[in-house]
């Protein structure tokens, strides 16, 4: 049987080693802007420039795809915010 000592200091030193977790927010934002960096040469590439293209029927299909690969990267980037760090 543990006497109520042993206890009392296994539960101490337990205390010592419990790390503090954050959500992530830092590595979220390194994240969008890792996203946002690669659109802008995306759409460079495409011969247009990021936030000045309006939806419309007219929009070239290389811009749809820097938009729709944006769209999977800020969604990626959630699992970054969620992620506890240290």
């Amino acid at each position: 049987m543990l006497c109520t000592a042993s206890v009392l200091v296994f539960l101490l030193l337990l205390c010592g080693t419990i790390v503090p977790v954050g959500g992530g927010p830092l590595a979220y934002g390194i994240c969008q802007t890792g996203c946002n960096a690669v659109t802008v040469a995306c759409y460079s590439a495409a011969g247009a420039t990021f936030g000045t293209v309006t939806a419309g029927a007219g929009i070239p299909a290389a811009i749809l795809a820097c938009n729709a690969a944006l769209g999977t990267c800020m969604a990626a980037c959630v699992a970054a915010g969620c992620t506890p760090t240290p």
